[in-house]
């Protein structure tokens, strides 16, 4: 009877072993269409032969596991340039909102800063005229205005953003969760050397959402729970736990957004360089590094223009009466230290220490932001300032001047673990209007005259006369004898009214060089002979007198943004406002291009991973259609060996009972 049951056996684990594979196969054909589905596969195994004295007899399969057809390599390279094309993604679209705060042609600022410049140079022409004035009035506004507006266009951006930061953080919390929960499932699926497909397969698809937001690093621990890690190490899952991610203001600069993960324990702050990629990691890029410098580009722009066009005013008279200097036509300001968040505090809370910052000369002034923290040797007074912009480290103490500003480390002085944020130039924008209110202000007029004595003889005439100090004495008259037709000279200054002498002394002239004194300077064309005489002294009518009015037209074609000292002495290597602006585009413009060109080669290579991903992983129909009617046949054969074995074993009953 042995041979008839074990037939039947045979039989019966056949039809249950294809009976297991068409049930899988089903299951592959029904989930084709499910993003990240692992295809599976029923695996069988021979069962141990049957040891008879005429040998082994065989007894047939049995289904060992339903296995994944899966690869950790390649989902873990599918995820990581998911990650990568997810960060690339985002930080292209937050720069392409930053194209719009620099438009070319008539809508930019550049183009502003030169009409307010050209409707100067209209009233040098014209500088007792009360419209031309009031026009300048009304183009200094514009400027003013123009610059506001793109620092509106700026804070804009910033908070989308921050809401951006704030709604990728809830959705990484979101799948963060599901990951502990699908944790806790597998778990809780105790069967011991067979794994839940199914829900592996769930948790992948869980871990590729969330690296489409943060990078992710993983480990899977005995239990088949998976730890989830992101920011250099921070535990995001730890089996069926979830931290919490957090939008809050950055430590360094409260008006930015920064993260924490909070695991229960304590929160910390993930600095957004650590997060290696995702969308999470492009939109703080662009926050921390993209709107960082489009603000400070602008912000130098606003601070050399509106610095300078004061500076001059400054030097020449206004329509008074008395004429006086002139006043600003801008209000300025906006050079800002922020403290860190984690500096010395007093009992109420303030900050024990603060750093102020003043603009020394605005024609030196650099396109960063600059991070100021105690030097590292431990000089006593000694601060270590680093330019965020290109990185270039250097030690100053208190009342330096760098990059066109002057430091101040108040009292007391901060402690040698407090940091700040320096802002020389971000806020100018923001800071920026017209102050000038009665056209009469405008101060077209230098506050003196070159005048050539009618008893001259050589060809020298007077070329300019530019004032270089506001502490010009106007009262002061400056005569200039040339005593040689090889340009020496002797000066004088007496006083305007008594005549009383004031100073003297003597130099040489040379062709191309100015004679500077008395806070101001004299360039001559041709060539002056023995016994000329030039005079410089009080301008008689001021509303008549154009000479500050031409040095503030000269403005528009003078280098004046980005000077930096040079080896052989001076200032050089700086642009006009309009190359500045055209900089400032030109730099967003390959930003922007350089994202587009990253976020599609990231996109391509993320398909690329998928696709290999999917080519080991996914189902293919028509395989799977096969692999049905092989077992549909082989079921049906093991059907008719267990009717074979019913019929065998049948007559044997019969013959039996015979």
């Amino acid at each position: 009877m042995s041979g008839p049951t074990t037939l039947m056996a045979t039989g019966l684990r056949a039809m249950i072993a294809n009976q297991a594979a068409l049930q899988t196969t089903g299951h592959n054909i029904a989930n084709a269409g499910v993003e990240g589905y692992s295809r599976q596969r029923a695996e069988f195994t021979t069962m141990s032969p049957q040891g008879t004295s005429r040998g082994f007899v065989g007894r047939g399969v049995d289904v060992e596991t339903v296995s994944r057809v899966h690869s950790a390599f390649l989902t873990r390279e599918a995820a990581a340039t998911r990650a990568l094309a997810g960060m690339d993604a985002a930080r292209h679209e937050a720069l392409k909102q930053l194209e719009a705060v620099f438009p070319v042609g008539e809508t930019g600022v550049g183009h502003v800063v030169g009409s307010f410049l050209n409707a100067v140079s209209d009233l040098s022409s014209r500088p007792g005229d009360a419209a031309a004035r009031q026009v300048v009035l009304a183009r200094a506004g514009d400027a003013a205005a123009r610059f506001a507006a793109a620092d509106e266009q700026l804070d804009a951006i910033q908070g989308h953003l921050q809401e951006r930061v704030a709604e990728t953080a809830a959705r990484i919390n979101d799948l963060a969760r599901s990951i502990a929960t699908v944790n806790q499932k597998i778990a809780a699926s105790g069967a011991p050397g067979h794994t839940p497909n199914d829900l592996l397969d769930e948790r992948d698809r869980l871990v590729a959402s969330l690296s489409e937001h943060v990078k992710v690093q993983t480990m899977e621990s005995a239990d088949g729970t998976l730890g989830v890690f992101i920011g250099g190490g921070q535990r995001l899952v730890l089996g069926d736990s979830a931290a919490v991610l957090r939008a809050i203001p950055d430590p360094e600069d409260p008006a930015r957004t920064a993260i924490s993960v909070d695991d229960g324990d304590f929160a910390r702050t993930v600095p957004w360089s650590y997060l290696g990629g995702g969308g999470l990691a492009g939109i703080l890029a662009a926050q921390n590094q993209d709107l960082v410098a489009a603000r400070a580009q602008l912000g130098r722009i606003a601070a050399v223009f509106a610095e300078t066009v004061n500076r001059q005013q400054a030097l020449g008279l206004d329509m008074g009466n008395p004429a006086g200097a002139g006043a600003p036509v801008f209000a300025t300001g906006g050079a800002l230290a922020v403290p860190h968040e984690a500096n010395q505090r007093d009992a109420g809370g303030a900050f024990l220490a603060q750093v102020t910052l003043a603009i020394a000369d605005p024609t030196q002034l650099a396109a960063s932001e600059y991070e100021l923290r105690g030097d590292p040797s431990g000089a006593p007074g000694a601060w270590q300032l680093t330019r965020r912009a290109d990185g270039l480290v250097r030690t100053v103490a208190d009342g330096d001047t760098v990059d066109g500003f002057t430091l101040s480390l108040g009292t007391p002085a901060p402690a040698a673990t407090d940091r700040f944020l320096l802002k020389p130039v971000s806020l100018a924008p923001d800071r920026m209007r017209v102050v000038l209110g009665d056209p009469r202000g405008l101060a077209a007029a230098s506050p003196v005259t070159a005048t050539v004595a009618t008893t001259n003889t050589g060809s020298a005439s007077v070329a300019s006369l530019v004032v270089t100090s506001p502490a010009i004495d106007p009262e002061q008259t400056a005569t200039i004898t040339f005593n040689s037709a090889v340009g020496d000279y002797a000066w004088e200054l007496r006083d305007r009214a008594s005549g009383t002498l004031l100073g003297s002394g003597s130099g040489t002239w040379t062709a191309g060089s100015p004679i500077e004194l008395n806070g101001f300077a004299l360039g001559l064309d041709g060539a002056p002979r023995s016994g000329d005489v030039f005079t410089v002294a009080r301008t008689a009518y001021p509303g008549a007198n154009n000479g500050n009015a031409l040095a503030l037209a000269a403005l528009r074609d003078q280098d004046l943004v980005g000077l930096v000292p040079q080896a052989g002495g001076g200032l050089g290597g700086g642009q006009t406002f309009g190359e500045a602006y055209a900089a400032a585009m030109a730099d967003i413009g390959v930003r922007v291009q350089s994202a587009r060109v990253t976020s599609e080669v990231s996109a391509s290579t993320a398909g690329a991973a998928e696709a290999a991903r999917s080519s080991l992983s996914g189902v293919s129909l028509d395989e799977e259609a096969a692999r049905l009617l092989a077992f549909q046949q082989s079921y049906q054969a093991a059907a008719k060996v267990l009717q074979i074995a019913q019929s065998v074993f049948d007559t044997l009953l019969d013959s039996t009972r015979t």
